[in-house]
């Protein structure tokens, strides 16, 4: 079935072409990521006037509750795509965290209970790994730094694919654990994520595997749209003034503001001006830098951080992502590894969520951008929560409290309960110096 063809139940495929982001050159719908031409990525192209004439606000809000009922924004030709009730987590109005900061319409993305593996991964796999059944591929890859390869192994289980992936040795335990559970290969490759990722392309060229970053790539990195569309449709329909994401290799950055531009495309959304902010670790923050050094380019570095999850030194995207934080009017900076624990602890005492060190980099981020009057307090501010915190546990161990062993006696619960107070008050005393 070609892209043009209806299925029997009368679901048309919206998607063209791949074509270059530089240069513009076609390309077919093919397991290709790289213009020959201009070496720049490749993207998918759609018919906007098909998906118009096929949505409409009431078809999505009665559509399934996942990330399909956009998928007439999505590249896939199936009526039955891979569904394993991702998307549609909840946008949580702050009110604790909002107070904290002195901003009164900030919102929380909250990816880190996403379905199945509790990240945003689980979008675009499941674009990818959709896309790969269609194009004949029976054992699908990635390279990963951790959340990819839990998504990858765990929808590929769903659907019957043999799967290897590829993750750097030094992983978090709760990261390989919860890909190794899925039953994949896992190859744990004695080096950092650029590595890993070289060594996937040659292996994706010599067996012919479907790498869901790799020769899937286009395809995708389309799921990321899904967190643009989903804050749209929960606002009332309507755009946020501001966001604020982690940027890892730019992907889901440039993919959010590509949603939303699709959707103001279609007429689902009046457009507005969205500001784009993104967040990165100081021990790996080569597109931080280029945005504050006033470069167009980014220059590759080797991650020392904990934020293991982001912690790309070559972004194939950063330079998309420096054009939208710049034309956009945004901001990108970056944290140590101090303030993404306190960014970790910040979200979780004030709003109940407990988010992996990517999350609690985007906190810090946005906690810093408020302190530097880079945020109106009366924007609508959409901060992007990536992954769930009981996946990178050992980045808190230490810095948080321990608990109070007593005896089964009321005499010593209540000793314990006032050296307690007496800390906690000790603890305030300190903040107010």
């Amino acid at each position: 079935m070609t892209q043009a063809t209806q299925t029997q139940t009368g679901f048309t495929p919206t998607f063209t072409h791949l074509v270059s982001k530089e240069g513009g050159v076609k390309y077919p719908l093919k397991a290709l990521h790289v213009c020959e031409e201009t070496f720049s990525p490749l993207e998918v192209a759609y018919d906007y006037d098909a998906i118009r004439r096929q949505v409409t606000r009431e078809t999505i809000s009665t559509g399934p509750n996942s990330i399909w009922r956009y998928k007439a924004f999505l590249p896939v030709e199936s009526e039955n795509p891979i569904d394993v009730g991702t998307g549609m987590t909840p946008l949580v109005k702050s009110n604790r965290l909002a107070r904290r900061l002195g901003l009164k319409n900030l919102y929380i993305k909250n990816d880190a209970v996403n379905m199945p593996t509790l990240s945003f991964k689980d979008r675009v796999v499941s674009v990818a790994l959709t896309r790969a059944k269609e194009l004949g591929f029976t054992t699908v890859s990635c390279a990963s730094t951790g959340n990819l390869a839990n998504s990858t192994a765990a929808i590929a289980a769903y659907a019957g694919l043999d799967c290897c992936v590829f993750i750097p040795a030094d992983l978090e335990a709760g990261k390989v654990l919860g890909t190794l559970i899925y039953n994949p290969t896992v190859m744990a490759v004695k080096g950092n994520y650029d590595q890993v990722n070289r060594l996937c392309c040659e292996v994706g060229n010599t067996y012919g595997w479907g790498f869901v970053n790799i020769n899937l790539r286009p395809y995708y990195s389309e799921g990321s749209k899904t967190l643009g569309f989903e804050v749209a449709e929960q606002l009332g329909w309507k755009l946020p003034d501001h966001i604020v994401a982690p940027l890892a290799s730019g992907s889901l950055y440039t993919k959010i503001y590509k949603g939303f531009q699709e959707f103001v495309k279609v007429g689902l959304v009046e457009d507005k001006a969205v500001r784009f902010s993104g967040a990165q670790a100081e021990g790996c923050s080569p597109i931080a830098t280029a945005f504050r050094e006033g470069r167009d380019f980014v220059t590759p570095v080797k991650p020392d951080t904990i934020a293991k999850s982001i912690a790309i030194g070559n972004p194939a995207d950063g330079y998309y992502a420096l054009d939208i934080a710049r034309k956009t009017n945004g901001n990108i900076e970056s944290v140590n590894d101090a303030e993404i624990i306190e960014g970790i602890k910040l979200l979780a005492e004030t709003e109940g969520i407990f988010t992996e060190t990517a999350g609690g980099t985007t906190v810090a981020v946005l906690k810093k951008l408020v302190e530097a009057g880079k945020i109106d307090p009366e924007e609508t501010t959409v901060v992007y929560i990536t992954g769930n915190g009981l996946k990178t546990q050992e980045a808190v161990q230490g810095y948080i409290g321990e608990p109070l062993f007593i005896e089964p006696k009321l005499d010593s619960f209540e000793r314990a309960l006032e050296r307690s107070r007496t800390l906690e008050r000790l603890e305030w005393q300190q903040v107010l110096v």
